[in-house]
């Protein structure tokens, strides 16, 4: 890297190939970590001690809020206090010792955000209780799994999820004993339960078999504060070992680069939650706004009224992922355009003048002042109008789109990389370097980085001709402490004491890592040719007519076939240019003329970014409905489930392959 690089220094030498191990780049670290990666204080042993003290200084503060629904018709958001959550928190915990768990046990939580899934974490870090999320989007068979995989003996569930953990409790019973509501329970419900000799417990009920001032346990560093499983793209979900150390130093890292970037959040932040809290993301960025004794308002739970309740809420801050930006971009990008030719071109030149200076270095606010508050100041409305922090992780955003959000007043963008195991976000761009643009920034001060060399793969982490690439390897203070009870599965990731993320990096000149592949996402193509199917599907995502696709390969074939979701608005232009007047957008992606025109520019935009012969896509299926969770097709977080897809789209590529054969022939 050129000496120029000012955010990452050289720690160690790497290491050269041997029989036993490939090649290994130098480590870095970030320059805020150069005397030592960061360490939380000595008196600081939990995360519960963050928020106790919060609940101290900040006793009369909004901390939960949530909007109420009657007959249909939703209300302003309304709030429980750091007090009354402290001492509810307070009560729970006791409430759950009294079923006989003891520190160092597990408990449950299962459901989508609301106060009650923090409440009833709190309460377990208040016990020294390990809690463990279940994903709500889980179906039955996940939940059951890792209520016994965890020997979870309580859990907490949302009102809307009671049928669902009553459905799995014949394969429970060994392990679980007490199911506590979010809300209100039927006497049909407890008999149910009961039958299977399992209490359940409405939340205002369980709440009183507490004390509100028990004696609290003391915690160490090293207990184990939450297991986290992972939703996985195949297989079993494995259970992520996180201990109290881990969280504190990711959180306090956090702190240090907001410093380095914006500011400090205090008790006038509001952030908003709708991101899974079963997810690391969201629930550590969620333990540092409650560090500093901010407000955090939580969605109503349907992707329909987010953008309603983050109008309402008016969020400082706002954690976002590729998807949900793209959608944000769109719906600005789609009102300028119908707002006429006259203030279409008033906004192109002020984007493309102000995206102009920022690349020659100027700050934000000062690459264009004046056009700010003529044409940019109103985009912040999307948000609410005063988020000054604006997250993004779970995947690379389309540098279009970051280029967008770093263009509005204001708002700070900060784009990571992260894993669970990682405690969230090991990388992070820094707002006011536009170099970093399409990176995912310098490490955190938790932790060290390195490339090792994967040749399967032409990628070489000691390259002196080209840029340095390589799969991507970790180990530091906020890293996990194994998987729970797959001692095999934490041997193949942990080795030499670097965690392995299976993610490909390539090193940036300014001393940002940049995501490339996936290690585990390549195959071959009949006539031998590898293929890096993210990496494709990253490019093709460029093309305006693609919200979502999924790029196969058959290894007995030798080219590629895709399904594609289109851009609903932009096919729907397309008919009307074209004369075309389908029924319905399902009948429209079923229209032979519309699948040439979107594989026609699938392909164009193929041969923009220069992508070979065999990368081309030679059929496409259009599928009207989003790959989604329900579906098992996609992660939480939004990752393709590769073998869900083929299962499900078996016979539709089957037939892909038929025509695209039939046509060349």
């Amino acid at each position: 890297m050129s000496s120029a690089v000012i955010h990452t220094v050289k720690a160690e030498e790497g290491r050269p190939a041997t029989a036993e191990r490939p090649s290994a780049g130098p480590v870095f670290r970030c320059k805020y970590a150069v005397n030592g990666l960061l360490e939380p204080p000595p008196e600081l042993q939990s995360p519960w001690q963050l928020f106790s003290e919060a609940a101290k200084q900040y006793p009369n503060c909004q901390m939960l809020g949530r909007r109420k629904v009657n007959d249909s018709k939703v209300g302003p958001y309304t709030w429980i206090t750091y007090k009354e959550a402290y001492d509810a928190a307070i009560r729970v915990g006791s409430a759950i010792r009294s079923r006989g768990v003891e520190p160092g046990n597990c408990c449950g939580i299962y459901g989508s955000n609301c106060p009650e899934w923090i409440i009833a974490m709190e309460a377990c870090m208040s016990q020294a209780i390990t809690y463990v999320p279940l994903y709500e989007t889980l179906g039955a068979n996940a939940v059951e799994f890792i209520i016994n995989h965890a020997e979870v003996s309580i859990v907490f569930v949302q009102e809307k999820k009671i049928p669902s953990i009553l459905s799995c409790l014949p394969g429970c019973v060994f392990n679980l004993k007490t199911i506590v509501s979010f809300g209100n329970i039927s006497s049909g419900q407890k008999e149910e339960a009961e039958k299977h000799r399992i209490s359940l417990y409405s939340w205002q009920e369980f709440s009183l078999t507490g004390e509100s001032e028990p004696e609290l346990p003391r915690k160490q560093r090293s207990d184990v504060c939450t297991i986290m499983y992972t939703s996985g793209t195949t297989g079993e979900p494995k259970g992520v070992i996180l201990n109290n150390s881990a969280l504190l130093t990711q959180v306090l890292s956090i702190d240090k680069m907001l410093l380095v970037a914006d500011r400090s959040c205090d008790s006038g932040d509001v952030f908003f939650s709708y991101l899974p809290l079963a997810h690391v993301y969201d629930q550590v960025m969620e333990i540092y706004f409650f560090s500093r004794g901010s407000s955090v308002g939580y969605w109503r739970g349907d992707i329909k009224y987010l953008i309603d309740d983050v109008q309402e809420l008016k969020p400082t801050a706002f954690c976002g992922v590729p998807r949900v930006y793209d959608k944000i971009y769109a719906g600005v990008m789609q009102k300028i355009s119908a707002s006429g030719l006259l203030r279409k071109k008033l906004f192109e030149f002020a984007y493309n003048y102000k995206l102009g200076n920022m690349r020659k270095g100027l700050p934000q606010e000062e690459a264009s002042p004046r056009l700010d508050r003529l044409v940019f100041d109103k985009i912040k409305e999307a948000l609410g109008g005063r988020a000054h922090m604006l997250f993004s992780g779970a995947a690379p955003l389309p540098r279009h789109v970051e280029e967008f959000l770093r263009i509005i007043p204001g708002s700070n963008l900060s784009q990571g990389y992260g894993l669970t195991e990682s405690c969230g976000g090991s990388f992070t761009t820094l707002a006011g370097i536009f170099s970093m643009v399409s990176t995912v920034g310098v490490p955190m001060p938790t932790v060290e980085a390195r490339l090792v060399s994967v040749p399967e793969m032409g990628y070489d982490a000691f390259s002196t001709d080209d840029v340095p690439r390589g799969e991507i390897c970790l180990r530091g203070t906020s890293m996990f402490s194994g998987y729970h009870k797959r001692e095999d599965l934490t041997d193949q990731v942990l080795i030499d004491g670097w965690f392995h993320t299976g993610d490909i990096g390539e090193w940036q000149e300014d001393g940002s890592m940049k995501i490339i592949d996936r290690k585990k996402n390549i195959f071959k193509l009949s006539q031998g040719e590898y293929i890096a199917v993210e990496n494709l599907e990253n490019t093709y995502s460029r093309c305006p007519l693609v919200a979502q696709i999924w790029v196969y390969g058959n290894s007995f074939e030798s080219f590629l076939v895709g399904v594609v979701v289109p851009e609903r608005q932009t096919l729907e232009d397309w008919t009307k240019l074209n004369n075309e007047t389908p029924k319905d957008f399902e009948s429209l992606c079923q229209n032979p003329k519309a699948k040439k025109y979107i594989l026609d520019q699938l392909n164009s935009t193929a041969k923009q970014f220069q992508l070979k012969g065999f990368e081309m896509l030679k059929a496409v299926y259009l599928e009207p409905n989003p790959f989604d969770i329900e579906k098992d097709l996609i992660t939480p977080t939004f990752k393709l489930k590769r073998p869900q897809l083929l299962n499900h789209y078996k016979d539709i590529i089957d037939r892909l392959y038929r025509e695209a054969k039939g046509s060349r022939e």
